[in-house]
């Protein structure tokens, strides 16, 4: 399965991408994290449901410092994971 999630809130400044990292990894899941220009975080994973499943549980409930205020998803057509590898943070230094 391919998921789409957009996470609304105070979710930049607050090292949410690099919990997403950790939790992702630990899930064994492809895919990557980014900041979006609006304030928002925006994740691409790849793995079974049920490790998507516990994704998103991770993502509404948030990393100390953040305040999740949604979480937008979409599941995605296979095709979208072509190319991906490990799980990423995009835009990091």
């Amino acid at each position: 399965m391919v998921c789409h999630y957009l996470v609304k809130g105070r979710v930049q400044g607050v090292g949410f991408r690099w919990f997403v990292h950790r939790e992702a990894a630990a899930l064994e899941l492809s895919g990557w994290v980014r900041n979006t220009e609006d304030g928002h975080v925006e994740v691409l994973a790849v793995g079974d449901a049920d490790s998507l499943a516990d994704l998103g549980r991770a993502l509404r409930k948030g990393s100390r410092g953040s305040r999740v205020d949604a979480v937008i998803e979409h599941e995605l057509d296979a095709k979208e994971a072509e190319g991906l590898g490990p799980f990423q943070i995009e835009g990091a230094w």
